[in-house]
Order: structure tokens, then C-alpha cells, then sequence
């Protein structure tokens, strides 16, 4: 009967365990079912970082969502992966995707804990494998059923994968806090280091985060960190992969973490970077910038960039105190501690020679201040105060204190006494100087910006767009539409040398009157001045920038005509109409009169302005290059007496080489007899036009060397008067010469290229009537075939239908007399 009994135990018990099993296999058949197609992992294109580089390889800028390198597994050095797989699974390289003796023992722990009525905290066993089914694959969920799909798609990937490939993919995505994903994107994170210059302890640290990087915090938490960081070091030491002298070692070190700041890495660069960012977008979209790992390599020179950067900021600067003191950048409470409210004011990241002070106290000679505390790397404000002194002679041009009367005027007056302009609780800006203490300084309100470019290319080697990129984002080189007044008229003068002008031809500088119609009345522009020079050369009327000259002569050969060639110059996408655009009175950019004049300078070849060279995607891939010369002998493996290979240039010839010369030599004449003759101190050729636009609201100066083409704009954000005589000659050429000083070699002096088929005659600049070698005021002048000087009089544009030229007659000889000045708008 006991035996009878046992057996119909016996066979519930294997009805049962089969009704287990069997139900457990239709459970794991049904959740298989839901399960995603691992081999997804074969196509793993995780976000990966977009790197920014510079022409000589330096690093610009990063752009990512989640800030990640991908690293193949080739790549990661051993001690790397045994530090992780210390970490989290110790039988990596021997479990089939499951760790049983893992799961075992948490299991049995947690029953342990349940029976003693102690908390019960699940303790992981999840394997590398289980992590990457998990992160992958699924959600992070804690239920039965995404553990069971875990341990299914673990034991999947094991057939499927190698061990190898399995790290790889793990090592790659996890996150690991302060928005860096995968390892090689933490060392550059944590400690701003490849994975391959990494010490012990500091892969220690970063194999300890996986488990949560918020609890192992580098600051908020550096205790945790620490001892996470030596529980690692003690499991790689029981692991045999490291001996007990380095272990002791590494555990004695800090956690020396140096955070890596993000954004911009290469001085001076901002605008550059933020326009390639632009650009990228526009191309390709914000999930390729921000995910999708795109190389770029743009044009920028760093040296150029930062002699732009020097040179606009000194220029600004310069106009800047002529207009005096503004007042102080903000005010605060002195209180107890005035370091605390200092420091939560922002400082210029791009302008770190600048800090920011207090003034505690102000007398007639000088002020007390207290300079901005420094923000420690644990995000704390530093407890030590640095308290100065500013002497009256170290801020001089602050006396003239100027203040905003309504939108547009100023009041002006002179301080005797530095309490009399510098308040406590004043914030301003201040600067070390040589001997140490410190100066006054002051964000001028005009701004401006600077453009250099390849001529031949079209590469832009630097551009600054404003005074500071912390302060202001709005790209004043590419962004701010402004009248190019004078320095427009090069090519209305270009046009006419393209359509049988010569350098010789005269025109009349005298009064000129065009009704408009209606209620719009009479348009009656001026020269800068207000006089005449009567009957001169094309020569003469662009070095002297004669507006007169410049409309009788858009007048002569009509606005449509003009307007066509501004369009192929680039200068402008539309039709633009009546005289006074001659004059540069239509807006455009200061990137597009750059490009325009690199035609001038490279003999008429079509320009496409680029600021990046090549792109590559993240398999290295070239999917963009700007270079479209072809060169289809440049492959040879050796030389057997071949020619030079040749670069085949397919660009549109917009102007005529000679053309382009003609302009070229008038400009030089700019330099050395214009408007623009402090260039001259350059002492080598330069050709240019300076540019002033109504009440000196805009002063511009393009110029160029045979290979550098170089644009400075400077005016307020909004146009406002900047004071008569502020004019491009005065205000833009100097920052030009600024950074030509530096960016030009004085040993190698290049001439502008004479195209084949110019012949050079010696003339008088003021008659254009051929002249004798050797006489006194004379020029060697460039002409077509064809086309030569007359050697008398010959005929005056815009004389014969010009009702004002017997008015101008009747004009005294000293009021007809030829004023130098900046021409303008009018």
C-alpha cells in the first residue's frame, strides 16, 4: 500500500514538473516570439561623435548627443578590458552568455536575506552578454519578462558572435555619465586623455562607473568614486591581472579627474565652427551632425584666425575709447561676501585674458576693486579674494564718459576724479598688465568682422564675426546685410574696362541731378567734401573715389548692365536698380564682397566661397570634397622625364584676365596715391578700395596680395553715425594692415600676375594722355590690344547730355580743386 502510495506520488510529481516544464516551454516559445532580430548588431551604427578640424589637423570643435568614439576591439589596450571585465563579469570569457554560478549565488542571497527578514536587495548578475542583449534590444524594465528575453537573446548572441566582438559592442555603448558613451568617449570625458594614455587608477574609475555614474559621482561623491575605484583595483588584483605593488599604487592616487570642456577647442575660432555647424545642418540634417560621427576637415588657418581675431579686437577697441567711458557692464550688492555674487555673473570664454572685478571703493586717483573668484573644477567657488588697485593713469581715455541721450545721441563730459565714473558695486571688465596689477577695460558697442580667403580656392582661411563670440553668436561676416558703399565701385569700373572703357578714359566729376518722379524729387548725390574735380581719368575717379564720377559713368553704360556682372560676382542673388546701388547703396555681405574680389585677384576665375575642405563619414569615407580642379596626370608612380602634372580648372571665367588686371593696377594706385595710402606701410604690393557709406554709419576695406584677399567691415549692429571722418580709410584700413603685417611674409614679395597680351604705356594720371619716359609725374598704365592712350585730347563721358556741366563752369578754380577723401554714399 506505502509502495502503491509512493508510486502515485511519484507520478503527480513527474505529471507536474512536465506540466512545468511544458508550460514553461509554450511561455519561452510565445515570448521568443516578441523577441527583436539580434543580427541588428551586426549593423550597429551607434551616435557617434562629429569631429571639427582645422587645415593643419588641430581639433576646432565636437558636436554629439551622446558624446561617443567608436573604438574597435583591436584598439582597446588589454589592461582596459580586464579592468571591465573585473568589474562586471569576472567569467566573461567562459559562460555561454549566462553566468549560472553568478545567478545561483544571488539567488541564494537574497533568499538568505528574505529568511532572515533583512531588506532584500536583488543583487546583479546580469553578464557583459546579458548587457548588451539588454541595451540593445530592449527596455530597461525590471520584470520576469525582459529578464527572460535578456537570458534568451544572451544565449543567441554567444552562437552568433565572438567573445570579442560581444566587448566591443559593450564597450562602445555604455553610458558613463557627463553625457560621454563608450569608453574611448569617457577617457576623453573624465580625464581628456585617449584610452592608450590612461593609468591604472583612472581605468579603474571609469570600469567602476557602468554600475551608475550618478552614484560615483567625480565631485558630489568622491568618496563613493574612490571606493568603487579601489573595489575594481582589488578584483583585477584577485583576478591576477595586475601584481599587488601596482594595486597599492594605483590606490593611493586621487582621483584625478580634469573634465574636458566642451565646445570649442582651438582659440579664436568660435564663428568659424558655429558656421561650419550651419552648414553641416543644411547639408545633411541635425541627427548627421549631432549622431552621425562626420569628419570634417575645414579651411581655417589657425595662425591667420587668430591674427584676425587680434586685429579686430584692437581696432574696435581703439574707436571704442575715442567715444569714452559707457558706464559700469552691471552692478551688485556688496554685502559681506561680494566674491559670491561676482562669480554667478558669466565671463567672455572667448576673452579669458579679460576677468571681471568690483569696485569696493573709488577716490580722486584711484579705485579699490575685488577680482571674480575662480569656479572650481567641482563646480564650488573658490574662498580666496584678490583685492586690486586701479591707478587713474591706467584708464586715462576713461575720463570722456559718455551717455546715451534717447535712441541714437550722446552727452559727453570729462571726469576730473575716478569716483566721479567708477561706483561701488560697479562690475567692469579689467586686464593683467605687463608689471602686474591691473587696467580698465570696456566691450565696445561698434562691432565688426574679418575675412580672409584663398583667391585661388576660394578657402577661407579665417573669419571673425564680431568682438566676442560669448557675447554676441551673430556672425557679422555672413550675417549682417550692410552697404559696401565705395568699395562696391571696383566693379562698376571693372564693368566698363570689360566693355571698351580704358584706364584712360575721361569722365566729368561735376554736379549731377536725376529726377525721380512724383513726390520722390531730385536725387543729387555728392563727392565725400562736397567738390569737384571736373574732367578725370577712371584712374583718378576710383583712387579719389569720386561718387560723381562713379554714377556718370553707371549712367553711361546703364544699371542692368552693372547689375548683371553683380550677379556673377556674387555679390548679389537679384536684379539691383537705379544709380545710387553704383554707389553701394544695395546690402550684401561681407563674405560676398571677399569672394568678389578674389575674382579680381585671380585673373576673373569664378569663386565658390568654402569653409570646409573635405568630409568624411564615420567608416572614413569621403563624401564631400571642395576641390573640383581635376588633375589627370598626377598618378605616375614615378618620374621618367614627364611633364609637370597640370591642374585642369573648369570654373566659369567670369572677367577677362586683362580685365581683371586693368582693376587690379588702379586699385594698387588706391594704395599708393588714394584713399587707402596707410597701407603703404606694408611695403608690399596691395591693391584695395576702402568703403564709407552715409554719415559714416558703415567703413569697409577690401584689399589684396597676388594670394590673399582680405575684407574688414566695421560698423554698430544698428546703423548709427559713427562720427564724421570715421571713415574706411580711418577706421577699417588700419585693422587690415594689422593682420597683414603678420599674416604676410616680408621675404618672398610677389608682383600681381600681367596677364599674357598687356601692353604698359607711361601716361599722366590726371589726363590719361600718353606721356614721355622719364617725365615727372607719370605711370606706367596697363591696356588691351588694341586700345592705347591718345596722345591729345580726346572725349569726356557724361559731358554732352550733362545740363549742370555750364553751372560747374561758372565754379572758382579753388572750389573745383581735387579733395583726397573716402567717397561714400550720398
Amino acid at each position: 500500500m506505502f509502495l502503491r502510495f509512493l508510486g502515485h506520488m511519484i507520478g503527480i510529481g513527474i505529471l507536474g514538473i512536465s506540466l512545468i516544464f511544458g508550460s514553461l516551454f509554450f511561455y519561452i516559445r510565445e515570448i521568443s516570439k516578441e523577441l527583436p532580430d539580434y543580427d541588428i548588431l551586426n549593423h550597429y551604427e551607434p551616435p557617434v561623435t562629429t569631429r571639427i578640424y582645422s587645415s593643419n589637423g588641430s581639433l576646432m570643435a565636437e558636436y554629439a548627443r551622446e558624446r561617443r568614439l567608436y573604438l574597435p576591439i583591436d584598439a582597446v589596450p588589454s589592461i582596459v578590458k580586464q579592468a571591465f571585465i573585473s568589474a562586471e563579469d569576472k567569467n566573461f570569457y567562459n559562460h555561454i552568455g549566462i553566468d549560472f554560478l553568478a545567478l545561483g549565488k544571488a539567488t541564494f542571497d537574497w533568499l538568505k536575506a528574505k529568511i532572515s527578514r533583512r531588506v532584500a536587495r536583488a543583487r546583479g548578475a546580469s553578464t557583459i552578454t546579458q548587457q548588451v542583449a539588454k541595451n540593445f534590444l530592449l527596455t530597461s524594465d525590471r520584470t520576469v519578462d525582459r529578464k527572460i528575453k535578456e537570458a534568451i537573446l544572451a544565449l543567441r548572441i554567444e552562437s552568433t558572435y565572438s567573445k570579442e566582438k560581444i566587448l566591443e559592442l559593450y564597450l562602445n555603448e555604455i553610458p558613463f555619465g557627463l553625457g560621454s558613451y563608450g569608453v574611448a568617449g569617457a577617457a576623453l570625458r573624465y580625464f581628456n586623455k585617449s584610452v592608450h594614455e590612461l593609468e591604472l587608477h583612472e581605468i579603474a574609475y571609469l570600469a567602476g562607473l557602468p554600475k551608475g555614474p550618478n552614484n560615483y559621482h567625480p565631485y558630489k561623491k568622491t568618496n563613493a568614486a574612490l571606493k568603487r575605484r579601489n573595489w575594481v583595483i582589488n578584483r583585477m588584483f584577485v583576478n591576477g591581472y595586475i601584481t599587488v605593488k601596482k594595486a597599492k599604487k594605483a590606490k593611493a592616487m586621487d582621483l584625478s579627474v580634469h573634465l574636458r570642456k566642451r565646445g570649442n577647442y582651438l582659440t579664436a575660432s568660435e564663428y568659424f565652427s558655429e558656421e561650419v555647424r550651419r552648414d553641416i545642418i543644411n547639408r545633411y540634417g541635425k541627427k548627421q551632425l549631432y549622431e552621425g560621427g562626420l569628419s570634417i576637415r575645414t579651411t581655417l588657418n589657425p595662425k591667420l584666425q587668430t591674427l584676425a581675431k587680434t586685429a579686430l579686437k584692437a581696432g574696435l577697441i581703439n574707436y571704442d575709447r575715442k567715444r569714452g567711458y559707457y558706464g559700469a557692464y552691471q552692478k551688485i550688492g556688496l554685502g559681506k561676501d561680494w566674491g559670491i555674487q561676482l562669480a554667478k555673473i558669466n565671463k567672455l570664454s572667448d576673452l579669458p585674458e579679460w576677468l571681471l572685478a568690483v569696485v569696493l571703493k573709488s577716490d580722486d586717483t584711484s579705485a579699490k576693486i575685488g577680482i571674480q573668484p575662480n569656479r572650481l573644477t567641482d563646480g564650488k567657488i573658490a574662498k580666496k579674494r584678490i583685492i586690486s588697485t586701479l591707478q587713474l593713469s591706467d584708464m586715462a581715455w576713461a575720463k570722456k564718459n559718455t551717455q546715451r541721450k534717447g535712441k541714437k545721441k550722446r552727452r559727453s563730459w570729462i571726469a576730473k576724479h575716478v569716483s566721479d565714473f567708477l561706483f561701488p558695486g560697479d562690475v567692469v571688465w579689467v586686464s593683467p598688465k605687463d608689471n602686474g596689477g591691473y587696467k580698465l577695460e570696456q566691450i565696445p558697442e561698434v562691432s565688426g568682422a574679418v575675412v580672409a580667403m584663398d583667391p585661388h580656392t576660394g578657402r577661407v582661411l579665417a573669419m571673425v564675426g564680431g568682438f566676442s563670440f560669448s557675447l554676441s553668436q551673430f556672425n557679422r561676416a555672413t550675417q549682417a546685410q550692410r552697404q559696401p558703399g565705395s568699395s562696391f565701385k571696383p566693379f562698376v569700373y571693372a564693368v566698363a574696362l570689360d566693355n571698351g572703357y580704358t584706364p584712360s578714359s575721361i569722365i566729368l566729376d561735376a554736379p549731377f541731378v536725376r529726377d525721380q518722379g512724383g513726390a520722390l524729387g531730385s536725387w543729387e548725390p555728392k563727392n565725400y567734401g562736397g567738390k569737384y574735380a571736373g574732367p578725370s581719368t577712371l584712374r583718378l575717379g576710383i583712387e579719389k573715389s569720386r561718387n560723381l564720377m562713379t554714377v556718370r559713368l553707371a549712367n553711361d553704360m546703364g544699371m542692368p548692365l552693372i547689375s548683371e556682372y553683380s550677379k556673377r560676382f556674387g555679390i548679389y542673388d537679384k536684379d539691383i536698380r537705379g544709380l545710387a546701388a553704383s554707389l553701394g547703396s544695395r546690402e550684401t555681405t561681407v563674405i560676398r564682397m571677399v569672394s568678389a574680389y578674389s575674382v579680381l585677384a585671380n585673373g576673373g576665375k569664378k569663386i565658390y566661397p568654402s569653409m570646409i575642405d573635405r568630409i568624411q563619414n564615420r567608416y572614413g569615407k569621403t563624401i564631400y570634397r571642395h576641390e573640383k580642379r581635376s588633375c589627370k596626370t598626377c598618378n605616375f608612380d614615378s618620374w621618367n622625364h614627364q611633364d609637370e602634372p597640370e591642374l585642369i580648372d573648369e570654373r566659369d571665367q567670369i572677367l577677362d584676365p586683362m580685365t581683371a588686371y586693368q582693376i587690379t593696377s588702379m586699385m594698387e594706385g588706391v594704395v599708393l596715391r588714394g584713399t587707402a595710402r596707410r597701407v603703404q606701410s606694408l611695403g608690399v604690393p596691395i591693391a584695395g578700395k576702402t568703403g564709407t557709406t552715409n554719415e559714416e554709419r558703415d567703413a569697409w576695406f577690401v584689399g589684396y596680395s597676388p594670394d590673399l584677399v582680405v575684407g574688414v567691415y566695421v560698423g554698430y549692429d544698428q546703423p548709427e553715425p559713427m562720427g564724421h571722418g570715421n571713415t574706411g580709410g580711418r577706421l577699417a584700413t588700419p585693422i587690415f594692415v594689422d593682420f597683414m603685417t603678420s599674416a604676410l611674409s616680408r621675404n618672398v614679395v610677389i608682383d600681381f600676375r600681367v596677364p599674357e597680351g598687356i601692353k604698359l604705356y607711361p601716361i599722366n594720371p590726371k589726363t590719361g594722355l600718353l606721356a614721355e619716359l622719364g617725365a615727372s609725374d607719370v605711370i606706367m598704365e596697363a591696356f588691351k590690344p588694341g586700345t592705347a592712350p591718345p596722345h591729345e585730347g580726346h572725349s569726356i563721358i557724361g559731358l554732352k547730355s550733362d545740363l549742370l556741366y555750364q553751372e560747374w563752369m561758372t565754379i572758382s578754380d579753388a572750389e573745383k580743386a581735387v579733395l583726397s577723401g573716402t567717397g561714400g554714399l550720398y
